[in-house]
């Protein structure tokens, strides 16, 4: 994983949605949506339903959620999702 990356899990109940290496992360917040970015400060925050949307070698993917808790610590954003 390069500086310019996030380490980006996306997990359920069931299995693991996604794993790898991220430029930037869009998450529906329970205050509304909000960017990741690289060297972004430490946070907690609950999910909406909504569309968690990162971008991979410059192509964005994206999952559907309908809630859950994303958590980022030190380059990994890890998100728990109904």
């Amino acid at each position: 994983m390069r500086k310019s990356e996030l380490q980006l899990n996306i997990i359920s109940a069931e299995k693991k949605l996604f794993s790898g290496a991220v430029s930037s992360v869009v998450i529906p917040g329970i205050s509304g949506k909000f960017g990741v970015l690289p060297d972004h400060a430490p946070l907690i925050s609950p999910l909406q339903k909504g569309e968690i949307v990162y971008t991979v070698n410059g192509t964005e993917q994206t999952v559907e959620v309908n809630g859950g808790i994303a958590e980022v610590n030190n380059g990994v954003v890890t998100i728990c999702v109904a």
